[in-house]
């Protein structure tokens, strides 16, 4: 697949002078873990990436709860842990690949074309007995020169113009009770974007954080025409990355992400919002 290694891979590869691997482990109830475990074990070589300090910009009053960070952040973040343009980055997690995949898209969309995600979770690297290590790699830095792709990249007035003249294919990966808005347990309002289609991202994993087939990633969208324009949304731009991940190995590359997502989107109050089944409407 395009964007995934497995772990067979990353263990042949693991002291390549040009293999990066970032771990991006991350928990949104407890921001201080990630960090945590990581000091505990990782990956030998691994780097950490912290969701909101290092793959997020500064919150404000709209961008949503993990921001779009500028080029001059990336160039920091990715240039100090030794990434430029030779280099292959695999970025893992222990969140079936959501935190990873938000770290890959970040470097696909500043340009950065060998950016993939492990496919499998730290613990299965764990459980199937391949090295771990407490030392934290002494990495040089380099050059990192961002290169910023539209094409990834859905903005606020992209969604209102597919609100208004559905020019594009809206997607929320939330699960299906904040889809309609049965309950919001982190922003203020409950629902959706006008418009929007279901598939909830972890529809597109299995257990232990594998990633389906090609093929059966293709089953969960073929409703979509490949030639369709497809935004896609979660309620902060991070879950909402596995599925343009998975889409793209589907074989749609019409994929943008709305980085802000559903905390952006009611960031302002005149955005409208929906609620309930779509599908039960007379």
């Amino acid at each position: 697949m395009a964007s995934l290694v497995s772990h067979e891979w990353l263990l042949r590869h693991l002291h390549d002078e040009n293999t990066r691997i970032l771990d991006c482990r991350f928990w949104l109830g407890d921001p201080a873990k990630g960090a945590a475990v990581y000091q505990e074990d990782h990956i030998p070589g691994a780097v950490y990436m912290d969701l909101e300090r290092d793959l997020s910009g500064p919150v404000g009053e709209h961008g949503g709860r993990h921001p779009l960070p500028s080029a001059e952040q990336a160039a920091d973040v990715f240039g100090r842990v030794g990434i430029d343009e030779t280099v292959t980055v695999v970025a893992y997690d222990d969140q079936d690949g959501a935190m990873a995949a938000r770290c890959w898209w970040l470097l696909r969309y500043f340009g950065h074309a060998h950016a993939y995600v492990l496919d499998g979770n730290y613990r299965e690297w764990k459980k199937k007995g391949h090295p771990v290590t407490n030392v934290v790699p002494a990495v040089a830095s380099r050059p990192f020169r961002p290169r910023p792709d539209r094409s990834w990249l859905a903005t606020v007035e992209d969604v209102r113009a597919a609100v208004r003249d559905r020019s594009a294919v809206l997607i929320d990966s939330r699960e299906w009770k904040r889809y309609a808005g049965l309950e919001e347990p982190i922003d203020r309002r409950a629902g959706r974007i006008p418009g929007a289609v279901h598939r909830f991202w972890k529809d597109g994993m299995t257990e232990g954080g594998y990633w389906k087939s090609a093929v059966e990633q293709a089953a969960r969208f073929a409703d979509f025409d490949r030639g369709q324009s497809l935004i896609v949304y979660c309620g902060s731009g991070v879950t909402a990355c596995p599925n343009v991940l998975a889409l793209r190995e589907a074989g749609y590359y019409n994929v943008r992400l709305y980085v802000g997502s559903f905390s952006d989107w009611i960031s302002y109050p005149d955005h409208p919002i929906e609620t309930g089944d779509p599908s039960s409407d007379a």
